[in-house]
């Protein structure tokens, strides 16, 4: 499996995005403490000779180390399965040390390392 760390950028969308990303075969799914968002899930289509699905689960950091990364994951692997995934890779911030121990947990190993610009690894 692999793991690009750090071109992720975490940013609230609106209905235009979330509508362009659906469009183009992306699955998103929220879960909040009742009104509230608290996490989120995007699962891209394959992608490639290998046919690559990105899973990526986010958490906020109040409420890792809980299961709700793995709650999220889980449903996220069965969409790609189904959507034919051939490998399974994810996206992490670097500067997200627990995202980043998450996903080596899950036997994501780092392929590549991209730094937004303005922004540092740590």
């Amino acid at each position: 499996m692999a793991c690009r760390m750090g071109d992720l950028r975490v940013e609230a969308v609106d209905g235009d995005a979330v509508r362009e990303r659906v469009a183009r075969g992306c699955r998103l799914e929220n879960a909040y403490a009742g009104d509230v968002l608290v996490d989120c899930s995007t699962v891209r289509p394959p992608q490639g000779e290998d046919a690559v699905t990105t899973v990526i689960a986010r958490v906020l950091p109040g409420r890792r180390r809980k299961g709700q990364g793995t709650a999220l994951r889980a449903p996220g692997l069965g969409h790609a399965r189904a959507a034919g995934a051939g490998a399974v890779g994810t996206v992490v911030p670097a500067a997200d040390e627990d995202g980043v121990r998450f996903a080596h947990a899950r036997g994501f190993d780092e392929i590549e390392r991209y730094v937004l610009p303005g922004e540092s690894e740590l």
